[in-house]
């Protein structure tokens, strides 16, 4: 293995930072969806590949405002997410726990192939909604020169923070936010207190995807390109995030998030980049096999 200088990791540390609130905000929607439901819902990756492409349509092809740009992105992967969740979990509710899992791993396919089919396989150039200027700490602390932040990081990881306290916000002082956890706490006792399970959550689905499209936008940003297949790696890697911080806690998926893509970074910078997804999996399994709760998550005890 190369050796690195402190500047060198302090930039893989950046790096990591935005490639990780990436990954939070897919993740933050299978720890909702998983907290509700108890569903691993494997088609969550697609509703971030398809905010790519929705972006791409609505800001490049139609030429909509930026802002107007990102809220239409918004909607369709929220009216999207409903609508699996409406056709294809839904019927499933009561079913053995295996049938709503094999079905999310099919939506993802339809979802995936549907969309290469509709927009073609080819990757597509994301528009640039601002100039992205380049920061060189060393300017400011001349021992870091060489170490540079994109303005699009910054961005990133700031529109993260924003959208985790905004969630939280919304699970801890609305009335949908105490139905939800209603639901999260003891989903029966709430039907019986007259909670709107569907309602709820569909709501849930529609906050998920929307948070996920966003990310989709983020990625097409920082990478400057979207494609069908995106969602798939990324997804998985999310439910990595969410398993390792504690899923159904939210600040444990931005958590586990960050560490996931500080580590990822550290291993690209260390010269093994081969490694970087195999690293990834190697965490899942570890944390399964001994904290399965997560870092932030509470050992629970089934009922018997």
């Amino acid at each position: 293995m190369s050796s690195i200088d402190p500047g060198e990791l302090l930039q893989y540390l950046i790096n990591g930072l935005a490639l990780g609130s990436i990954y939070a905000l897919i993740a933050l929607g299978y720890t909702m969806v998983y907290g509700i439901l108890k569903l691993i819902n494997f088609a969550h990756g697609e509703f971030y590949m398809a905010g790519g492409i929705f972006g791409v349509l609505a800001i490049g092809t139609l030429g909509l405002h930026p802002a107007l740009g990102v809220l239409a992105v918004l909607v369709a992967c929220g009216a999207l997410a409903m609508l699996v969740e409406r056709l294809a979990y839904r019927p499933l509710r009561n079913k053995n726990r295996i049938a709503p899992l094999i079905t999310a791993l099919g939506v993802s396919i339809v979802l995936m192939e549907g969309f290469r089919v509709v927009f073609g396989a080819q990757p597509r150039s994301f528009p640039q909604l601002f100039e992205n200027t380049v920061y060189d700490l060393g300017e400011w602390f001349p021992s870091l020169e060489g170490v540079i932040v994109q303005q699009t990081q910054i961005v990133i990881f700031l529109v993260m923070l924003v959208l985790m306290s905004a969630l939280s916000y919304i699970v801890l002082k609305t009335k949908m936010g105490r139905a939800m956890r209603a639901l999260s706490f003891d989903f029966d006792a709430s039907r019986l207190m007259g909670v709107p399970i569907d309602r709820v959550i569909a709501f849930t689905f529609f906050l998920g995807a929307s948070l996920a499209g966003i990310a989709g936008i983020l990625v097409g940003m920082y990478f400057n390109n979207v494609e069908p297949y995106m969602g798939q790696l990324a997804g998985l890697k999310a439910f990595t995030a969410a398993v390792l911080g504690g899923i159904g806690v939210i600040p444990g998926a931005v958590l586990g998030a960050l560490a996931l893509g500080v580590c990822e970074s550290l291993v690209v910078g260390y010269g093994q980049s081969s490694y970087r997804d195999a690293i990834a999996f190697g965490i899942l399994i570890l944390m399964l096999t001994t904290r399965p709760w997560g870092l932030l998550g509470k050992p629970q005890r089934e009922k018997v």
